[in-house]
């Protein structure tokens, strides 16, 4: 059997976009599209949706070569069902990573939990843990829980930028568009998608904000450095082709001059810039990991980055903070010299 996702837009708002079908009769998975319907209801982002259903596909493939069938039913899933399928996904070649492992496995158990709710839990000693619940508004005994699925995965550390990579990566720019996209990304914060979705109403340069338009369509208003708006303004007065336009960042040449800006030409234009600049950890990610460094280094707390940066969490918050030993260092001298308590007498 094969399988494959096609793009079918519709005006219905309760239908996903994304459709997983069996080639090549078309024939619809119905389990599969029932639950991306669902999640197009929550109104999940159609990049969300096109993730989830990449990671359905690969557990309809697994389903069908061991059921040969890619109809699933509630009696044919077993307490096992996904240790199974971490057990092939840990068997491919070239081995997958611990991460995408766990992505896969946390949308289909999302999936089935959905769709076949009387299914037996997935229960897999070694893989999961336990921990105790809290209940509603923190009245009651704590009740007992099992996490989901898991394999172990390595910590895993971006390093930030350092000053020096920075200068010779901005140096290699020569428009003021792409001077302005890389300074929201390291002086803002801005995530890559956030910059591409930006529109020019959304700039308030007199009162120095700008409003972005994050994950699950959450809207923050964030400050503009002085140097950000510098470099937005000398954009739109010097570069900018279409002042009526709606995007704020548009291709400056071609047959698409005038037209928003697209991944592919993001990435593009960060690809040829690390070769030319020589700094090959330069990407759109690494700069929001510099920014978040840098904040902190500023003296910004945990909960002000949290909201600079667009987190629902303090511990996604977290994630991007790496502090060096010189950092630790130079912090414990500060917080010493800055004590109030008398230092001990030493005896004479």
């Amino acid at each position: 059997m094969n399988f494959c996702i096609i793009h079918q837009p519709s005006p219905d708002p309760a239908r996903s976009p994304f459709r997983v079908v069996e080639q090549p009769s078309r024939r619809e998975v119905d389990w599969v599209n029932r639950f991306l319907d669902r999640e197009r209801i929550r109104r999940v982002s159609n990049a969300t949706l096109r993730t989830y259903a990449h990671d359905l596909l690969y557990f309809l493939r697994w389903w069908s070569s061991v059921h040969r069938s890619g109809e699933v039913a509630a009696d044919a899933l077993s307490e096992s069902t996904l240790l199974d399928y971490v057990r092939f996904q840990a068997s491919q070649e070239p081995q997958l990573s611990g991460s995408t492992i766990n992505q896969r496995i946390a949308v289909a158990d999302r999936a089935l939990r959905a769709i076949f709710p009387e299914a037996p839990r997935q229960v897999a000693s070694g893989f999961q843990v336990s921990y105790w619940r809290r209940t509603p508004m923190g009245m009651g005994r704590q009740r007992p829980a099992l996490s989901r699925l898991r394999v172990k995965t390595p910590k895993r550390i971006i390093v930030p930028l350092s000053v020096d990579e920075v200068a010779r990566f901005w140096a290699s720019f020569r428009t003021s568009r792409d001077l302005a996209v890389v300074g929201l990304m390291l002086l803002e914060g801005l995530r890559f998608q956030e910059v591409l979705d930006l529109n020019r109403e959304d700039l308030l340069l007199p009162e120095a904000q700008i409003r972005v338009r994050g994950k699950g369509a959450k809207t923050r208003f964030l400050p503009l450095a002085p140097e950000a708006i510098r470099l937005l303004d000398y954009y739109l007065r010097l570069e900018r082709p279409d002042p009526s336009a709606a995007a704020l960042f548009v291709s400056l040449k071609g047959r698409a001059r005038g037209v928003r800006m697209t991944p592919a030409g993001l990435r593009s234009l960060f690809r040829y810039h690390r070769r030319s600049s020589g700094v090959t950890p330069a990407n759109p990610h690494r700069f929001r990991h510099t920014f978040a460094c840098d904040m902190v280094r500023a003296g910004v707390s945990l909960p002000a980055l949290m909201k600079l940066m667009g987190h629902a969490h303090i511990q996604t918050t977290m994630v991007y903070i790496e502090i060096t030993p010189l950092d630790v260092y130079q912090q414990y001298a500060r917080a010493v010299a800055q004590l109030i308590r008398p230092a001990p007498v030493t005896p004479s």
